[in-house]
C-alpha cells in the first residue's frame, strides 16, 4: 500500500526542558551524533511532506540557529508562550493558515520513532477515513500515561489520564503517544474551540479528539510496533537509554549488511557512519560523524573516530584519529594520533605513539614509532626513524617541511620547518637539521662526542654510578696488570 503523503508535518519543540538541568534546549541534545529534534525531522523528511513545520519558543535565536543551519526546509513558528499542544497547534494554523489535507502532528523529543511507523499511521488513517487517528502503544506499565479507550468496534470514545481513570481504565495497557495524524480543515476549526479550564490553565491537544468525535467525526487508532519508538526524552537517564537502543539499532543493520561487529555492547556509532561489507570493528570502538570505512578494514579495539575515512584493508588499533584519511591498506596504531588534514598514503604506516597534524604520507611510508609530524608533506617510500620532530611552530607562524621520495630520516632528527629533505637523501642520527638536504646527500648536525673520563667518580661519589664505575675500572686495571 502506497504512503500518503502529508500536507503537514508539525513537530512540537518550544519547551525548555528543565528535567534535564542543561542551558540547552532539550531538544538539541545529541543523540548518536544528531540532536534529538533531527532525528524526528529526518523521520518526518522520509514521508516526503508538502510542509514541515517546526513550533519553537524557548532559546529562540540558538533554535532558529540550529533550524537554518540543519534544516533549512523546515518553517519554524514561535509559540511566545507555552500554553500546552492544543495552543501550539493553534499558533500554527493562526500563522500559516489552514492546511488542506493530512496533517501529521509530533514531538522534537521521540528520536527512536521510526519512518515506517508514521507511515503505517497515515496508510491507517487514510484506509479508514478518519477525522483523526492517533498513535498508541501497548506498553508493560502504563502508569503515568493516558489511556486508550475503544468502543466494541474498535473506534476511540475518548482519552482519560491516569489521574481520572477509574480502576479497569487503569488497566487498560494501550497508552496515547501524543503522535497524531488530523485532517487539516477539521483540525483548524476545532483547536480553535479547546478550552484551557484545566487545572493547568493550557490547551491540550487531546481535546481535539473528543471536540471531532462530538462533531460525529471518526476518530481511530493504530498502535505502534514497539512501544520504545514513542517514549520521550525527558532527562539524562531517558537520554542514555534511547542512545543504547539507537546504537543497537544502527549496529544490528550493520551487521545484517555484512560488517563484523565483535562486540556491540562496547561500540558505539553515530547515524552518519558508513560501514561497507567485510569491515570489522573491534570491541571499545566510537564511530562518529561523516566516518567511511571501506571493505575489509580494521578498527579497534579502544579506537576512536570522527569524520575519518578508512581505506580498504586498512589497519586502525588504538587510535584517536579527527578529520583524517587513512589510505588502503595503511596501518595506524597503536596509540597513534590523527588530527585533521592528516592523510596516510596506500601501505603507509603511522605507528607507535605517533601523532600527525595536516600532513600528507605518499605511499609505502613509515613513521613507525615516538615521532611528530605537523604541517609536512612526507613523499613515497620514505622511512622517518624514532623519535623524529617535525618543528613547525616558531611561536608565530607555522612552517612546513617537505621530505622527498626514498628519503631516510634517521633517528631522533628535528626538522626545523622550512626545511626540505631531498630525494634519495638522508639525515644521520640525533641531527638538528635546518638546512635543505639535496637529493641523495646526507645531512649531518650534532657535535662531535667527547669523553671526560673518570667524571661520575668526581661529581657523583657516594652514588650507584659510582660504584659501579669504581668496579669496572678496577677491573680493567687489572687485566691491563695481568
Amino acid at each position: 500500500m502506497s504512503v500518503p503523503r502529508p500536507a503537514a508535518v508539525i513537530v512540537l519543540a518550544a519547551g525548555e526542558g528543565t528535567r534535564m538541568k542543561s542551558q540547552t534546549p532539550k531538544v538539541l541534545h545529541e543523540l548518536c551524533g544528531r540532536a534529538l529534534l533531527d532525528h524526528m525531522l529526518a523521520a518526518a523528511r522520509d514521508l516526503g511532506p508538502e510542509r514541515l513545520i517546526v513550533v519553537i519558543g524557548h532559546a529562540l535565536e540558538r533554535m532558529r540557529g540550529h533550524l537554518a543551519a540543519t534544516s533549512p526546509d523546515a518553517r519554524a513558528v514561535v509559540q511566545n508562550e507555552q500554553r500546552g499542544t492544543g495552543h501550539a497547534v493553534r499558533t500554527v494554523i493562526e500563522e500559516v493558515g489552514p492546511i488542506s489535507g493530512t496533517v501529521l502532528v509530533t514531538y522534537g523529543d521521540v528520536p527512536l520513532l521510526r519512518p515506517q511507523t508514521l507511515a503505517t499511521l497515515l496508510q491507517r488513517h487514510d484506509a479508514d477515513g478518519n477525522a483523526v487517528t492517533v498513535l498508541t502503544a501497548e506498553v508493560p506499565d502504563p502508569t503515568g500515561y493516558g489511556r486508550i479507550i475503544r468502543d466494541e468496534s474498535g473506534a476511540v470514545l475518548e482519552i482519560v489520564e491516569e489521574k481520572d481513570a477509574d480502576a479497569g481504565q487503569r488497566a487498560i495497557k494501550e497508552m496515547n503517544s501524543g503522535i497524531y495524524a488530523f485532517d487539516g480543515e477539521l483540525l483548524a476549526d476545532a483547536v480553535k474551540r479547546v478550552s484551557a479550564d484545566n487545572a493547568q490553565g493550557e490547551e491540550y491537544l487531546t481535546d481535539v479528539l473528543a471536540i471531532l468525535r462530538g462533531d460525529g467525526h471518526r476518530v481511530g487508532a493504530c498502535v505502534a510496533g514497539d512501544f520504545v519508538e514513542v517514549e520521550g526524552v525527558n532527562d539524562r537517564v531517558q537520554l542514555a537509554a534511547a542512545r543504547q537502543v539507537l546504537n543497537r539499532r544502527l549496529l544490528e543493520a550493520h551487521m545484517r549488511a555484512g560488517v563484523t561487529v565483535i562486540d556491540p555492547a562496547s561500540t558505539w556509532i553515530d547515524v552518519s557512519v558508513r560501514i561497507a561489507p567485510d569491515a570489522v570493528v573491534h570491541p571499545g570502538t566510537q564511530l562518529h560523524g561523516d566516518t567511511v570505512i571501506e571493505a575489509g578494514a580494521e578498527v579497534g579495539p579502544a579506537t576512536t573516530l570522527t569524520a575519518t575515512r578508512v581505506g580498504a584493508g586498512a589497519i586502525v588499533r588504538n587510535a584517536v584519529c579527527d578529520h583524517a584519511e587513512i589510505g588502503p591498506q595503511a596501518s595506524v596504531g597503536p596509540y597513534a594520533y590523527l588530527r585533521p588534514g592528516t592523510v596516510i598514503g596506500r601501505k603507509s604506516k603511522a605507528g607507535t605513539f605517533v601523532e600527525m597534524k595536516n600532513t600528507k604520507v605518499g605511499e609505502r611510508s613509515k613513521v613507525p614509532h615516538l615521532s611528530y609530524a605537523g604541517d609536512a608533506t612526507i613523499g613515497d617510500d620514505v622511512n622517518i626513524g624514532a623519535s623524529t620532530v617535525f618543528v613547525n611552530y616558531d611561536g608565530v607562524d607555522k612552517h612546513h617541511t617537505t621530505v622527498r621520495d626514498g628519503a631516510f630520516v634517521g633517528c631522533d632528527t628535528m626538522l626545523i620547518a622550512p626545511v626540505t629533505v631531498g630525494d634519495g637523501a638522508y639525515t644521520a642520527a640525533g641531527s638538528v637539521i635546518n638546512d635543505d638536504v639535496p637529493p641523495g646527500a646526507i645531512g649531518v648536525a650534532r657535535a662531535r662526542q667527547r669523553n671526560i673520563e673518570k667524571w661520575v667518580l668526581r661529581r657523583r661519589a657516594s652514588t650507584k654510578s659510582a660504584a659501579a664505575a669504581q668496579r669496572a675500572l678496577a677491573e680493567r686495571d687489572q687485566e691491563k696488570e695481568a
